[in-house]
């Protein structure tokens, strides 16, 4: 027999399927909502049931942006410098740069990392997108902001190689990020020493 009511028990093991919730932090959460009057429930609900519609992907860049954009308030940004592009994993670590306030330039979000063991490979990400854009014209640096791991620097070597062949300075931020981290949980003033010391590849 069940501890809970299902109702409350598939909310439970809903919350338990998010990053870095386990069973009790997950049974708090459910209870909270369970408790909460009913506006706060409902504004949840509501919340997830049109985050999935309501959010799309830039074109040029590849970031999260309303879907009914044509690109990201980043990418249409003309005060933002267009010739320098930091290039990241995911868009949670744009995110992280953005909160640091130091970077001007424009984004290239790749959508993940080169990973053998989980089947991931170049063409997974958007690697050709971004030698587009620098096929294009009008980029001359190109700072690479992958995670400091493994996979983030077999991304990084394999994106140096592939615009070896243009005349743009690659860049890669300096290794005041810490071996295994991620940019995601990094806080303000390593980010911007990173960003201050990156050096080149």
């Amino acid at each position: 027999m069940p501890l809970l009511p299902e109702p409350l028990q598939r909310l439970t093991q809903a919350f338990e399927r998010l990053p870095g919730i386990g069973p009790k932090t997950a049974s708090r959460l459910a209870f909270y909502i369970l408790k909460a009057p009913d506006p706060v429930s409902t504004e949840l609900a509501e919340a997830l049931k049109g985050l999935r519609a309501s959010i799309g992907t830039c074109p040029v860049c590849f970031n999260i942006t309303l879907a009914d954009q044509s690109q990201c308030d980043i990418c249409g940004d003309a005060h933002r410098d267009g010739s320098i592009v930091c290039v990241v994993e995911d868009p949670m670590d744009v995110l992280a740069i953005e909160r640091a306030g130091a970077f001007q330039g424009k984004y290239h979000v790749l959508q993940g990392a080169i990973s053998p063991i989980e089947g991931i490979g170049p063409d997974d990400l958007r690697i050709r997108e971004l030698e587009e854009r620098v096929k294009a014209g009008g980029i001359q640096e190109i700072i690479i902001a992958t995670n400091p791991s493994m996979e983030g620097d077999a991304t990084a070597l394999y994106i140096k190689k592939q615009l070896a062949l243009y005349p743009v300075h690659i860049t890669r931020l300096a290794r005041g990020l810490p071996v295994g981290g991620d940019l995601e949980y990094t806080d303000q003033t390593t980010i911007l020493r990173a960003l201050a010391g990156r050096q080149d590849m």
